[in-house]
């Protein structure tokens, strides 16, 4: 009776070892059965935001008088953005910058005037639309005897953020469609996600002549085990 019950207790001991065994033989074959793929989401949207500055220059002798000629020009250009549309809170005078051209030790000052004053007018706002009309418009100013030097405007996508989530869904699903067609063609199913890689997110211009059509792009890279 006791070698029967050895006799059992040693088949059974035999049968959970062949199973361990079984199981260690199929991971350990299993473990490079996995495929990489990437997911792609691109967007264009608009830019939300606008910084754009508006520079002036004039010259004398007077500073005095040089100075009031230079708050005139900036209150000049600062009516012309109202008048077009833009808020009178999302527009700002920077104070004047002075350069005493006598003061430059290494240089001769052979001009009729001695100072140069300098300002700039900075408009930041969320009327982008506004703005590339006000652009068009810059000829009122020169007509109004304001000579400016405008610069470019710098366009930003401040609603980037609230677009991330939704966009690496998106990636994520691209990648999934992949990896499954993959599967299909090898026989094999998805078996979870072995790796995953946090997409890094790319904004740039649409082109050179379009700055404020943003163009949003992430590449995702997942692995995924299969059966």
């Amino acid at each position: 009776m006791n070698r029967m019950k050895e006799a059992a207790i040693i088949a059974i001991g035999l049968m959970v070892m062949g199973w361990c065994i079984k199981c260690g033989i199929d991971n350990f074959a299993g473990k490079d059965r996995c495929v990489t793929v990437k997911g792609l989401a691109e967007r264009e949207v608009p830019a939300d935001k606008v910084t754009w500055s508006i520079s002036t220059t004039e010259m004398g002798n007077d500073l005095p008088e040089l100075y009031q000629r230079i708050s005139r020009q900036a209150e000049k250009i600062k009516s012309f953005l109202v008048k077009n549309g833009l808020k009178e809170k999302d527009i700002t005078i920077n104070p004047p910058s002075v350069n005493d051209l006598e003061a430059n030790t290494w240089s001769e000052n052979r001009k009729s005037y001695r100072y140069t004053a300098h300002t700039t007018v900075t408009v930041y706002t969320k009327q982008v639309e506004k703005v590339n009309e006000i652009i068009y418009k810059q000829g009122d100013l020169l007509q109004q005897g304001v000579a400016i030097e405008s610069g470019y405007p710098d366009y930003e996508l401040a609603s980037f953020q609230e677009l991330k989530p939704e966009m690496m869904e998106e990636a994520i699903k691209a990648a999934q469609t992949t990896a499954e067609q993959f599967a299909k063609a090898s026989d094999s199913s998805l078996n979870g996600i072995k790796v995953a890689g946090q997409g890094v997110f790319e904004i740039e211009d649409r082109d050179q002549n379009t700055p404020y059509i943003k163009k949003i792009r992430v590449v995702t890279t997942l692995t995924y085990a299969l059966d």
